[in-house]
């Protein structure tokens, strides 16, 4: 059994978190801006379906990228080389959200929610949640979205509409939140993707003393904007 929170009531630690399934801790409460910024300073993300109730989890182990630990293909290099593309950061969060949520072969229905897509809006307002996106010709064709506390980064989602559009902006997010000193990528579940790119499982204890550390750093306060030379 897991505890049916109320608006008011505080999470349990994550350490009451189910085995199976791995990391559901509660349900209930709400996505406020400070139940959500609540949720993430502890290691805890949403994770529900359109016809579930709002569902809270700490997954053990947990999936995570160190930045000096991301792997570049060959293939992907050249392609940042070629230059045929523009990074922006935060110029379009709405329209990536609604992008990454789109249906996809590999899944049906989303995550992402209406009720989702307004919350983390409102983060995003609050200058906590962030987008990186990769433009061509003018067009957005891929980015992804996360939140940003302290020194820590929450990945989301990310979205492609051409080839290597949302590993271009992965890189970029990774070289740069390096270069500003943030320790780790949140990626929550292991994927053989995410794995490709030197992300690993830790154990939820580990990744807790990282958190702890990281998040108690103080927050950037000016706008995202990226560095024009990462990979030269």
């Amino acid at each position: 059994m897991i505890p049916w929170l109320d608006a008011q009531d505080p999470f349990p630690a994550v350490s009451n978190a189910l085995r199976e399934p791995n990391g559901l801790l509660a349900a209930g409460a709400d996505l406020s801006v400070a139940r959500l910024i609540e949720a993430y300073r502890h290691g805890i993300f949403p994770w529900y379906s359109e016809d579930q109730p709002l569902l809270w989890w700490s997954p053990d182990p947990r999936m995570v990228l160190f930045p000096p630990e991301f792997k570049l293909s060959r293939s992907l290099k050249k392609r940042l080389r070629r230059r045929d593309y523009e990074i922006r950061a935060d110029s379009a969060f709405d329209a990536v959200m609604h992008a990454c949520a789109e249906p996809r072969r590999s899944r049906e229905g989303t995550w992402i929610t209406a009720e989702i897509i307004a919350a983390y809006g409102m983060l995003h307002r609050r200058g906590v949640a962030h987008s990186v996106e990769t433009w061509i010709g003018g067009e957005l064709v891929g980015g992804l979205y996360g939140v940003a506390l302290g020194r820590m980064f929450y990945g989301e989602s990310m979205f492609a509409l051409a080839n290597d559009a949302s590993k271009i902006a992965l890189a970029h997010l990774v070289k740069q939140l390096e270069r500003w000193n943030f320790g780790m990528i949140d990626c929550q579940m292991k994927t053989a993707h995410l794995a490709s790119f030197g992300a690993r499982e830790i154990r939820r204890a580990e990744f807790m003393r990282k958190l702890q550390e990281l998040v108690n750093c103080p927050s950037r306060s000016d706008e995202w904007r990226f560095d024009d030379d990462l990979f030269d």
